[in-house]
């Protein structure tokens, strides 16, 4: 099922679902639509990438065991060219390291397999929820150099835009809005709604230093505070 062609359906949210196994993609697709989501499908990661050339999406589906192109090296492939479009990754592995590897390609979230629909539809409404577009008269931030602008979810410095995962924007907010404080990592991630470790919280703070930062072996503005959390060094712009 392709894009949205009438108005009934503007207003809904668009899923693609990108599994090589037939039974499985039907049955999230079918599931998906009968709870209110409009579904495009794709069968391997390369054709993902071609749908992605013609339709826009709210989030993705994505199975991480296919040939070719698997789910990983597609996150990876999207976040590289700068589309932050919210990715779950589907996945039969269940060891920490498996799921950490998710998240450093740039991954929302996970749901291991086998799983009940229901689940992924909350997990995928909980991505949507806190990936939606601030309202406009929300906050700039000052970091250095860059501005950080809640509402498009960028880093700006003159000419230069720097996009965010929803994950990065999401975590950039919660730090934005204790400035100044320390966070602790159990914090951080009740308020992404990160069902993960203190690890996969330490690996979304590697890559937003990697971004804000000069020097990411002596940060000055996102500082690890030993055994309580983080601060950043941020004033409202």
């Amino acid at each position: 099922m392709v894009k949205a062609q009438t108005q009934n359906y503007t207003s809904l949210p668009h899923i693609m679902v990108v599994d090589d196994d037939k039974r499985i993609r039907e049955l999230v697709s079918r599931y998906l639509t009968d709870h209110g989501f409009m579904v495009i499908t794709a069968d391997n990661g390369q054709q993902a990438l071609n749908h992605l050339k013609a339709f826009e999406v709210d989030a993705l589906v994505v199975d991480i065991m296919m040939p070719k192109m698997n789910g990983l090296e597609l996150t990876q492939t999207l976040r590289q060219n700068n589309q932050d479009t919210p990715i779950l990754l589907l996945t039969a592995l269940g060891e920490v390291d498996d799921r950490v590897k998710g998240f450093e390609s740039g991954a929302d979230d996970y749901l291991t397999k086998p799983f009940e629909p229901k689940e992924l539809v909350l997990r995928l409404e909980s991505i949507l929820k806190r990936t939606k577009k601030t309202p406009e008269n929300n906050n700039f931030f000052q970091i250095g150099k860059w501005h950080f602008d809640t509402r498009h979810e960028e880093l700006t410095y003159n000419d230069e835009i720097l996009s965010l995962t929803s994950v990065e924007a999401n975590l950039l907010r919660a730090l934005c809005q204790s400035a100044g404080e320390v966070v602790s990592r159990e914090d951080l991630a009740q308020r992404c709604d990160l069902n993960a470790g203190e690890r996969t919280i330490d690996v979304q703070v590697t890559r937003l230093r990697r971004k804000i930062e000069e020097n990411t072996k002596t940060p000055r503005y996102l500082q690890t505070i030993r055994g309580k959390g983080y601060i950043l060094r941020a004033e409202r712009a």
